[in-house]
C-alpha cells in the first residue's frame, strides 16, 4: 500500500468514526429530550392533582360539597 492509499484509508477510518460517534450523540440527545418530556408531564400531572386536591379542601371548607 503506497502512502496514498494509507492516506485515503486513514481517512476513510475517521469518518467512519465521525459518523458512528455523531449517530451516539444523536441517540444520547433523543434520550434525554424524552426523559425532559417525561419529566415535564409528570410535574405538570402532579400540579393538576394538587390543584384538584385544593379544590377540593375549599369546598369542605366552605361547605359547598354538601
Amino acid at each position: 500500500m503506497n502512502n496514498q492509499q494509507s492516506a485515503g484509508y486513514q481517512a476513510g477510518q475517521a469518518k467512519g468514526q465521525a459518523e458512528e460517534k455523531s449517530s451516539q450523540l444523536m441517540d444520547q440527545a433523543s434520550n434525554a429530550a424524552q426523559s425532559a418530556k417525561e419529566s415535564v408531564q409528570q410535574a405538570g400531572q402532579q400540579i393538576g392533582e394538587k390543584a384538584q386536591q385544593a379544590t377540593e379542601a375549599v369546598k369542605n371548607a366552605t361547605g359547598m360539597n354538601k
